[in-house]
Protein backbone atom coordinates (compact mmCIF):
# COMPACT_ATOMS: atom_id res chain seq x y z
CA UNK A 1 0.00 0.00 0.00
CA UNK A 2 2.99 2.06 0.37
CA UNK A 3 2.78 2.54 -3.27
CA UNK A 4 -0.08 4.20 -3.21
CA UNK A 5 1.04 7.08 -0.76
CA UNK A 6 2.42 9.09 -3.57
CA UNK A 7 -1.06 9.75 -4.99
CA UNK A 8 -2.22 11.24 -1.75
CA UNK A 9 0.64 13.33 -1.48
CA UNK A 10 0.67 14.20 -5.10
CA UNK A 11 -3.24 15.14 -5.29
CA UNK A 12 -2.35 17.16 -1.24
CA UNK A 13 0.34 19.27 -3.29
CA UNK A 14 -1.43 19.91 -6.10
CA UNK A 15 -4.58 21.16 -3.95
CA UNK A 16 -2.32 23.80 -2.49
CA UNK A 17 -0.33 24.83 -5.68
CA UNK A 18 -3.27 24.60 -7.96
CA UNK A 19 -6.88 24.78 -6.76
CA UNK A 20 -8.39 25.16 -9.84
CA UNK A 21 -6.23 22.77 -11.63
CA UNK A 22 -3.34 23.63 -14.07
CA UNK A 23 -3.96 26.49 -15.81
CA UNK A 24 -1.08 27.30 -17.79
CA UNK A 25 1.29 25.71 -20.03
CA UNK A 26 4.24 24.77 -17.49
CA UNK A 27 1.58 24.10 -14.90
CA UNK A 28 -0.37 21.30 -17.41
CA UNK A 29 3.29 19.90 -18.36
CA UNK A 30 4.29 18.86 -15.16
CA UNK A 31 1.31 17.46 -13.85
CA UNK A 32 1.50 15.25 -16.89
CA UNK A 33 4.63 14.10 -15.87
CA UNK A 34 4.32 14.14 -12.09
CA UNK A 35 0.84 12.22 -12.57
CA UNK A 36 2.20 9.73 -14.94
CA UNK A 37 5.41 9.02 -12.62
CA UNK A 38 2.99 8.70 -9.77
CA UNK A 39 1.03 6.29 -11.18
CA UNK A 40 4.28 4.48 -12.35
CA UNK A 41 5.42 4.15 -8.81
CA UNK A 42 1.63 2.82 -7.70
CA UNK A 43 1.69 0.40 -10.16
CA UNK A 44 3.56 -1.74 -7.80
CA UNK A 45 -0.70 -2.58 -6.42
CA UNK A 46 -2.23 -4.65 -8.55
CA UNK A 47 -5.66 -2.32 -8.80
CA UNK A 48 -3.46 0.77 -8.84
CA UNK A 49 -5.25 2.23 -12.24
CA UNK A 50 -8.35 2.17 -10.60
CA UNK A 51 -6.96 3.32 -6.26
CA UNK A 52 -4.34 5.63 -7.27
CA UNK A 53 -6.79 8.47 -8.84
CA UNK A 54 -9.57 7.49 -6.78
CA UNK A 55 -7.05 8.61 -3.70
CA UNK A 56 -6.02 11.71 -5.75
CA UNK A 57 -9.21 12.86 -6.28
CA UNK A 58 -10.51 12.54 -2.72
CA UNK A 59 -7.28 14.14 -1.66
CA UNK A 60 -7.35 16.98 -3.98
CA UNK A 61 -11.11 17.70 -3.14
CA UNK A 62 -10.53 17.76 0.68
CA UNK A 63 -7.74 19.76 0.57
CA UNK A 64 -9.33 22.55 -1.93
CA UNK A 65 -12.11 22.87 0.67
CA UNK A 66 -10.83 26.38 1.44
CA UNK A 67 -11.50 27.93 -1.61
CA UNK A 68 -14.92 28.51 -3.99
CA UNK A 69 -15.99 29.50 -7.14
CA UNK A 70 -18.08 27.24 -9.96
CA UNK A 71 -15.03 25.26 -11.23
CA UNK A 72 -14.34 23.70 -7.31
CA UNK A 73 -18.09 23.53 -5.74
CA UNK A 74 -20.37 21.08 -5.55
CA UNK A 75 -21.59 20.53 -9.46
CA UNK A 76 -24.22 22.65 -10.21
CA UNK A 77 -27.12 21.73 -12.80
CA UNK A 78 -27.32 24.00 -15.54
CA UNK A 79 -26.04 25.09 -18.71
CA UNK A 80 -22.87 26.82 -16.66
CA UNK A 81 -22.90 24.24 -14.41
CA UNK A 82 -22.27 21.85 -16.77
CA UNK A 83 -19.10 23.90 -18.61
CA UNK A 84 -17.88 24.88 -14.95
CA UNK A 85 -17.42 21.09 -14.58
CA UNK A 86 -16.04 20.30 -18.67
CA UNK A 87 -13.68 23.00 -18.16
CA UNK A 88 -12.49 22.76 -14.43
CA UNK A 89 -12.45 19.49 -12.94
CA UNK A 90 -12.98 17.42 -16.52
CA UNK A 91 -9.46 19.94 -18.18
CA UNK A 92 -7.81 18.52 -14.61
CA UNK A 93 -9.01 15.21 -14.81
CA UNK A 94 -7.80 15.02 -18.39
CA UNK A 95 -4.17 16.42 -17.47
CA UNK A 96 -3.92 14.41 -14.70
CA UNK A 97 -5.98 11.08 -13.97
CA UNK A 98 -5.04 10.07 -17.66
CA UNK A 99 -1.32 9.90 -17.23
CA UNK A 100 -1.78 8.39 -13.55
CA UNK A 101 -3.87 5.94 -15.00
CA UNK A 102 -1.45 5.24 -18.02
CA UNK A 103 1.36 5.04 -15.62
CA UNK A 104 -0.30 2.53 -13.09
CA UNK A 105 -0.92 0.06 -16.48
CA UNK A 106 2.28 0.65 -18.02
CA UNK A 107 3.63 -2.48 -17.21
CA UNK A 108 0.36 -4.42 -18.28
CA UNK A 109 0.98 -2.31 -21.20
CA UNK A 110 4.60 -3.09 -22.10
CA UNK A 111 3.08 -6.68 -22.78
CA UNK A 112 1.00 -5.60 -25.40
CA UNK A 113 2.58 -3.32 -28.08
CA UNK A 114 -0.41 -2.00 -30.19
CA UNK A 115 -2.07 -0.85 -26.60
CA UNK A 116 1.43 0.30 -25.67
CA UNK A 117 2.21 2.26 -29.07
CA UNK A 118 -1.49 3.99 -28.64
CA UNK A 119 -1.07 5.03 -24.67
CA UNK A 120 2.73 6.42 -25.44
CA UNK A 121 0.88 8.42 -28.29
CA UNK A 122 -1.59 9.78 -26.59
CA UNK A 123 0.29 11.15 -23.98
CA UNK A 124 2.55 12.62 -26.50
CA UNK A 125 -0.22 14.04 -28.36
CA UNK A 126 -1.99 15.77 -25.35
CA UNK A 127 1.67 17.00 -23.58
CA UNK A 128 2.45 18.53 -26.84
CA UNK A 129 -1.44 20.33 -27.01
CA UNK A 130 -0.78 21.81 -23.84
CA UNK A 131 2.18 22.88 -24.66
CA UNK A 132 2.01 25.34 -27.70
CA UNK A 133 2.55 28.63 -26.49
CA UNK A 134 0.33 31.62 -27.23
CA UNK A 135 1.68 34.36 -30.22
CA UNK A 136 0.83 37.17 -32.21
CA UNK A 137 1.15 37.67 -35.87
CA UNK A 138 4.10 40.03 -36.37
CA UNK A 139 4.12 43.27 -37.41
CA UNK A 140 7.02 44.06 -39.77
CA UNK A 141 8.43 47.64 -38.95
CA UNK A 142 6.14 47.53 -35.59
CA UNK A 143 6.01 46.07 -32.69
CA UNK A 144 3.21 42.83 -31.78
CA UNK A 145 4.23 40.92 -28.00
CA UNK A 146 2.17 39.18 -25.86
CA UNK A 147 3.88 40.02 -21.92
CA UNK A 148 3.06 39.37 -18.52
CA UNK A 149 2.58 42.86 -15.99
CA UNK A 150 1.53 42.50 -12.35
CA UNK A 151 0.88 38.72 -13.69
CA UNK A 152 -1.62 40.25 -16.45
CA UNK A 153 -1.09 39.26 -20.18
CA UNK A 154 -0.44 42.39 -21.95
CA UNK A 155 -1.00 42.05 -25.93
CA UNK A 156 0.83 45.04 -27.47
CA UNK A 157 0.37 45.79 -31.08
CA UNK A 158 1.15 48.70 -33.33
CA UNK A 159 2.58 49.24 -37.16
CA UNK A 160 5.14 52.34 -35.17
CA UNK A 161 6.26 52.02 -31.79
CA UNK A 162 6.41 55.90 -31.65
CA UNK A 163 2.80 56.50 -31.90
CA UNK A 164 0.29 57.56 -29.05
CA UNK A 165 -0.38 53.98 -27.03
CA UNK A 166 -3.89 52.95 -26.25
CA UNK A 167 -4.72 50.99 -23.28
CA UNK A 168 -7.72 48.97 -23.53
CA UNK A 169 -9.67 47.36 -20.44
CA UNK A 170 -11.85 44.52 -21.67
CA UNK A 171 -15.25 44.49 -20.07
CA UNK A 172 -16.18 40.88 -18.14
CA UNK A 173 -14.52 39.97 -15.04
CA UNK A 174 -11.43 37.74 -15.79
CA UNK A 175 -12.68 37.68 -19.23
CA UNK A 176 -10.15 38.67 -22.18
CA UNK A 177 -11.00 40.44 -25.64
CA UNK A 178 -7.27 40.03 -27.25
CA UNK A 179 -7.98 38.22 -30.11
CA UNK A 180 -11.25 40.44 -30.73
CA UNK A 181 -9.05 43.49 -30.62
CA UNK A 182 -6.78 41.87 -32.93
CA UNK A 183 -9.13 40.54 -35.23
CA UNK A 184 -11.92 43.53 -35.73
CA UNK A 185 -10.07 45.98 -34.52
CA UNK A 186 -6.64 45.64 -36.11
CA UNK A 187 -7.05 49.08 -38.07
CA UNK A 188 -6.63 50.75 -34.63
CA UNK A 189 -2.74 49.81 -35.14
CA UNK A 190 -2.65 52.41 -38.02
CA UNK A 191 -2.89 54.95 -35.68
CA UNK A 192 -1.88 53.75 -32.20
CA UNK A 193 0.32 51.15 -30.13
CA UNK A 194 -2.64 49.42 -29.11
CA UNK A 195 -2.11 47.68 -25.29
CA UNK A 196 -4.95 45.17 -24.86
CA UNK A 197 -4.53 44.00 -21.14
CA UNK A 198 -6.58 40.87 -19.64
CA UNK A 199 -8.32 41.30 -16.47
CA UNK A 200 -7.33 39.14 -13.46
CA UNK A 201 -8.60 35.58 -13.24
CA UNK A 202 -9.26 33.53 -10.43
CA UNK A 203 -8.53 36.35 -7.41
CA UNK A 204 -7.25 35.54 -3.85
CA UNK A 205 -10.94 35.73 -1.95
CA UNK A 206 -10.39 39.23 -0.32
CA UNK A 207 -9.51 40.58 -3.98
CA UNK A 208 -11.54 44.17 -4.46
CA UNK A 209 -12.09 46.88 -6.88
CA UNK A 210 -9.63 49.11 -5.65
CA UNK A 211 -7.30 45.80 -6.95
CA UNK A 212 -8.40 46.25 -10.48
CA UNK A 213 -7.73 49.60 -10.23
CA UNK A 214 -4.55 49.13 -9.61
CA UNK A 215 -4.04 46.30 -12.13
CA UNK A 216 -4.78 49.31 -14.44
CA UNK A 217 -2.58 51.81 -13.22
CA UNK A 218 0.46 49.20 -12.83
CA UNK A 219 0.00 48.54 -16.56
CA UNK A 220 -0.12 52.36 -17.31
CA UNK A 221 2.96 52.75 -15.59
CA UNK A 222 4.47 49.96 -17.95
CA UNK A 223 3.33 51.20 -21.02
CA UNK A 224 4.58 54.63 -20.08
CA UNK A 225 7.98 53.71 -19.14
CA UNK A 226 8.46 51.18 -22.24
CA UNK A 227 7.26 53.63 -24.77
CA UNK A 228 8.80 57.08 -23.02
CA UNK A 229 5.46 58.93 -22.73
CA UNK A 230 4.40 60.66 -19.75
CA UNK A 231 0.59 59.95 -21.16
CA UNK A 232 -1.86 57.85 -22.54
CA UNK A 233 -5.05 57.17 -23.94
CA UNK A 234 -7.30 54.70 -21.58
CA UNK A 235 -10.31 52.86 -23.61
CA UNK A 236 -12.34 50.91 -21.27
CA UNK A 237 -15.20 48.31 -22.05
CA UNK A 238 -18.49 47.36 -20.18
CA UNK A 239 -17.85 46.33 -16.71
CA UNK A 240 -13.59 47.33 -17.31
CA UNK A 241 -15.09 50.55 -17.33
CA UNK A 242 -15.75 50.76 -13.85
CA UNK A 243 -12.11 49.68 -12.59
CA UNK A 244 -10.58 52.47 -15.53
CA UNK A 245 -13.12 54.76 -14.84
CA UNK A 246 -11.68 54.76 -11.55
CA UNK A 247 -8.08 55.05 -12.30
CA UNK A 248 -8.42 57.85 -14.60
CA UNK A 249 -10.11 59.93 -11.80
CA UNK A 250 -7.73 58.84 -9.24
CA UNK A 251 -4.26 59.67 -11.47
CA UNK A 252 -5.62 61.74 -14.62
CA UNK A 253 -1.86 63.00 -15.08
CA UNK A 254 -0.82 59.71 -16.88
CA UNK A 255 -3.80 59.75 -19.50
CA UNK A 256 -4.43 62.06 -22.37
CA UNK A 257 -7.78 60.58 -22.26
CA UNK A 258 -10.58 58.40 -20.80
CA UNK A 259 -12.63 56.76 -23.64
CA UNK A 260 -15.81 54.22 -22.01
CA UNK A 261 -17.64 52.19 -24.23
CA UNK A 262 -20.62 50.34 -22.91
CA UNK A 263 -19.94 52.68 -20.04
CA UNK A 264 -21.47 51.15 -16.96
CA UNK A 265 -22.17 53.23 -14.21
CA UNK A 266 -23.92 51.04 -11.50
CA UNK A 267 -24.54 47.62 -11.76
CA UNK A 268 -26.81 47.04 -9.04
CA UNK A 269 -29.25 49.69 -10.24
CA UNK A 270 -28.69 47.96 -14.26
CA UNK A 271 -28.90 44.23 -12.98
CA UNK A 272 -32.50 45.44 -11.61
CA UNK A 273 -33.51 46.60 -14.69
CA UNK A 274 -32.29 43.86 -16.53
CA UNK A 275 -33.89 41.28 -14.14
CA UNK A 276 -37.31 43.39 -15.11
CA UNK A 277 -36.72 43.69 -18.61
CA UNK A 278 -36.04 39.46 -19.13
CA UNK A 279 -38.55 38.83 -16.74
CA UNK A 280 -41.14 40.62 -18.94
CA UNK A 281 -39.83 39.33 -22.02
CA UNK A 282 -39.89 35.34 -20.80
CA UNK A 283 -43.37 36.46 -20.21
CA UNK A 284 -44.35 37.68 -23.48
CA UNK A 285 -42.57 34.97 -25.26
CA UNK A 286 -43.84 32.26 -23.53
CA UNK A 287 -40.33 31.37 -21.96
CA UNK A 288 -42.29 30.05 -18.27
CA UNK A 289 -39.26 28.37 -17.68
CA UNK A 290 -37.45 31.34 -17.55
CA UNK A 291 -40.13 33.65 -16.31
CA UNK A 292 -40.79 30.77 -13.22
CA UNK A 293 -36.89 30.97 -12.38
CA UNK A 294 -36.45 34.37 -12.31
CA UNK A 295 -39.47 34.76 -9.88
CA UNK A 296 -38.08 32.04 -7.72
CA UNK A 297 -34.90 33.86 -7.27
CA UNK A 298 -36.26 36.93 -6.92
CA UNK A 299 -35.10 40.52 -7.95
CA UNK A 300 -31.05 41.19 -7.63
CA UNK A 301 -28.29 41.44 -5.66
CA UNK A 302 -27.11 37.59 -5.67
CA UNK A 303 -24.84 36.28 -3.46
CA UNK A 304 -22.94 34.06 -6.07
CA UNK A 305 -22.63 33.60 -9.94
CA UNK A 306 -25.63 31.93 -9.61
CA UNK A 307 -27.71 34.36 -9.75
CA UNK A 308 -26.56 36.00 -12.89
CA UNK A 309 -26.67 32.94 -15.14
CA UNK A 310 -30.11 33.31 -16.82
CA UNK A 311 -28.75 36.85 -17.04
CA UNK A 312 -25.89 35.74 -19.16
CA UNK A 313 -28.26 33.70 -21.11
CA UNK A 314 -30.67 35.56 -21.88
CA UNK A 315 -29.72 39.22 -21.88
CA UNK A 316 -28.93 39.58 -25.76
CA UNK A 317 -32.32 37.62 -26.76
CA UNK A 318 -34.38 39.65 -24.61
CA UNK A 319 -32.62 43.29 -25.91
CA UNK A 320 -32.22 42.19 -29.33
CA UNK A 321 -28.10 41.87 -29.02
CA UNK A 322 -25.79 41.25 -31.79
CA UNK A 323 -22.94 39.25 -30.47
CA UNK A 324 -19.59 39.84 -32.05
CA UNK A 325 -17.65 37.18 -31.72
CA UNK A 326 -14.89 36.49 -29.09
CA UNK A 327 -12.38 35.71 -31.41
CA UNK A 328 -11.38 32.78 -28.85
CA UNK A 329 -9.98 30.85 -32.06
CA UNK A 330 -7.42 33.30 -31.83
CA UNK A 331 -3.69 32.72 -31.47
CA UNK A 332 -3.35 34.70 -28.79
CA UNK A 333 -4.83 32.17 -26.72
CA UNK A 334 -3.28 28.94 -25.42
CA UNK A 335 -5.28 25.65 -25.68
CA UNK A 336 -5.87 25.93 -22.19
CA UNK A 337 -6.99 29.44 -21.95
CA UNK A 338 -9.49 28.24 -24.68
CA UNK A 339 -10.41 26.01 -21.90
CA UNK A 340 -11.18 28.08 -19.39
CA UNK A 341 -12.38 30.98 -20.71
CA UNK A 342 -15.48 31.06 -19.04
CA UNK A 343 -14.18 28.53 -16.32
CA UNK A 344 -11.82 32.01 -15.50
CA UNK A 345 -15.22 34.33 -16.09
CA UNK A 346 -17.49 32.73 -13.57
CA UNK A 347 -15.04 32.57 -10.96
CA UNK A 348 -13.63 35.71 -10.85
CA UNK A 349 -17.58 36.48 -11.17
CA UNK A 350 -18.57 34.87 -8.33
CA UNK A 351 -15.66 36.43 -5.99
CA UNK A 352 -15.44 40.16 -7.86
CA UNK A 353 -18.86 40.89 -9.12
CA UNK A 354 -20.84 41.63 -5.69
CA UNK A 355 -17.55 44.33 -4.68
CA UNK A 356 -17.96 45.93 -8.02
CA UNK A 357 -22.00 46.60 -7.12
CA UNK A 358 -20.67 48.76 -4.13
CA UNK A 359 -19.88 51.46 -6.98
CA UNK A 360 -21.93 54.13 -8.00
CA UNK A 361 -20.35 56.45 -10.22
CA UNK A 362 -22.79 58.98 -9.69
CA UNK A 363 -21.58 59.33 -6.60
CA UNK A 364 -17.75 58.09 -6.81
CA UNK A 365 -16.94 59.69 -9.74
CA UNK A 366 -18.78 62.97 -10.58
CA UNK A 367 -15.64 64.51 -12.05
CA UNK A 368 -13.09 63.54 -14.75
CA UNK A 369 -9.82 66.15 -14.53
CA UNK A 370 -8.66 64.71 -18.37
CA UNK A 371 -11.19 64.54 -21.32
CA UNK A 372 -13.58 62.16 -21.45
CA UNK A 373 -15.11 60.52 -24.24
CA UNK A 374 -17.82 57.82 -24.98
CA UNK A 375 -19.22 55.47 -27.99
CA UNK A 376 -22.51 54.20 -27.26
CA UNK A 377 -24.42 51.50 -29.27
CA UNK A 378 -27.46 52.90 -30.35
CA UNK A 379 -29.32 50.21 -29.26
CA UNK A 380 -27.34 49.77 -25.80
CA UNK A 381 -29.46 47.63 -23.06
CA UNK A 382 -31.88 49.89 -21.30
CA UNK A 383 -29.95 48.76 -17.70
CA UNK A 384 -26.82 50.66 -18.90
CA UNK A 385 -28.25 53.35 -21.22
CA UNK A 386 -30.44 54.77 -18.34
CA UNK A 387 -28.32 55.06 -15.91
CA UNK A 388 -25.98 56.31 -18.41
CA UNK A 389 -27.39 59.48 -19.62
CA UNK A 390 -27.90 61.20 -16.54
CA UNK A 391 -24.18 60.13 -15.38
CA UNK A 392 -22.82 61.74 -18.12
CA UNK A 393 -24.59 64.85 -18.28
CA UNK A 394 -23.27 65.73 -15.19
CA UNK A 395 -20.08 65.08 -15.35
CA UNK A 396 -17.85 67.71 -14.98
CA UNK A 397 -14.25 67.32 -17.58
CA UNK A 398 -12.30 69.67 -19.23
CA UNK A 399 -14.45 68.54 -21.77
CA UNK A 400 -16.57 65.56 -22.84
CA UNK A 401 -18.18 64.20 -26.12
CA UNK A 402 -20.59 61.63 -26.43
CA UNK A 403 -20.77 59.48 -29.71
CA UNK A 404 -23.23 56.96 -30.93
CA UNK A 405 -22.93 54.63 -33.53
CA UNK A 406 -25.96 53.52 -35.50
CA UNK A 407 -27.80 50.21 -35.30
CA UNK A 408 -25.09 48.56 -32.56
CA UNK A 409 -25.70 47.37 -29.42
CA UNK A 410 -23.82 46.78 -26.22
CA UNK A 411 -20.29 46.11 -27.83
CA UNK A 412 -20.43 48.66 -30.67
CA UNK A 413 -16.85 48.88 -30.52
CA UNK A 414 -16.96 45.15 -32.13
CA UNK A 415 -19.56 45.56 -34.11
CA UNK A 416 -18.93 48.35 -35.97
CA UNK A 417 -15.12 48.51 -36.08
CA UNK A 418 -14.83 50.62 -38.75
CA UNK A 419 -17.19 53.34 -37.25
CA UNK A 420 -15.57 53.03 -33.72
CA UNK A 421 -12.02 53.43 -35.72
CA UNK A 422 -13.09 57.02 -36.81
CA UNK A 423 -14.32 58.05 -33.61
CA UNK A 424 -10.93 56.84 -32.03
CA UNK A 425 -9.14 58.75 -35.44
CA UNK A 426 -11.02 62.03 -34.16
CA UNK A 427 -10.04 61.10 -30.78
CA UNK A 428 -6.40 61.01 -31.11
CA UNK A 429 -6.69 64.20 -33.38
Amino acid sequence: MIWLLPAVLWGAVCAWWMPRGPLTNPEAILTIAISFAVGRLAARFRWAFLIAPFLYVVTCELVRLRISGPSVDAPHLSPFGVIALVTGRGVHGLLALLPMTLGALTPWLLRRRILAGTAAALLLTLTVAVAIPARTPPIPGGVAELTSVNGLSLLIRGRDAARPVLLFAPGTPGGSEQGAMRTHLAGLERTFVVATMDRRAYPSPDVTVADEVADVLAVTDYLRDRFHQPKIYLLAFSGGSIPGVLAAAREPSRYHAYIGTGQAVDLRASDQIFYADILGWARSTGRDDVAAQLEQQGPPPYPDFWGYEPFLQYENAAYEQRTPALELGASEYTLLRKAHTLTAIMDTWHLLYPRMQEVDLRRDVPRLEVPAYFVQGEREMRGLAELFQPWYESLRAPSKRLFVLPGTGHRAMFEDPDGFLAVMTEISG
